[in-house]
């Protein structure tokens, strides 16, 4: 009788995983937008967020995403939570048909943001992310603190409300 190997998954250890919180919006959308990203790993917590004057909110969202693991320094395992099903519909479920289909839609059309879902895929490839998707705006600490970032950076750059 033959031994077999057997193979254990262990949860991560939270000492080499980097957690990141990202959200994005417009007021109105279109129309002018922000994005914030929270990476935290160990005690280390770094705060990123920006604006754009003519976006979308799903634009905001994937210019989170990206820009987030975009700023790693070194092949990671990563856990990124969004509130944003767009954004993890898109990159778990929806691009292998879209890059089946010439970056094109269930429909034949075009898909929307390309670049940002290219840009996304290129910054993921050297890391080990987990996408997880988390309610927005039902008291999720990270989560909400993402929102007022994002919501800050627009009125900085835009003004209004």
């Amino acid at each position: 009788m033959a031994s077999e190997d057997v193979v254990v998954s262990l949860p991560p250890d939270p000492d080499k995983v980097v957690q990141i919180w990202t959200d994005g919006g417009c007021k109105p959308n279109p129309g002018p937008g922000g994005w914030a990203a929270i990476l935290v790993f160990r005690n280390v917590v770094k705060e990123l967020s920006g604006a754009e004057a003519k976006t979308t909110n799903n634009r905001m969202e994937l210019i989170a995403a990206a820009t987030a693991l975009e700023a790693l320094k070194r092949p990671c395992h990563v856990v990124l939570h969004t509130d944003s099903q767009y954004l993890q519909n898109g990159i778990t479920r929806w691009i292998p048909g879209w890059i089946r289909k010439g970056w094109r839609s269930s429909t034949g059309e075009p898909v929307a943001n390309v670049d940002l879902w290219k840009r996304i895929m290129a910054a993921a490839e050297v890391h080990r992310v987990d996408w997880r998707w988390v309610r927005g705006h039902a008291g999720n600490d990270m989560n909400e603190r993402a929102d007022r970032l994002a919501t800050e950076a627009r009125r900085a750059a835009f003004g209004g409300g």
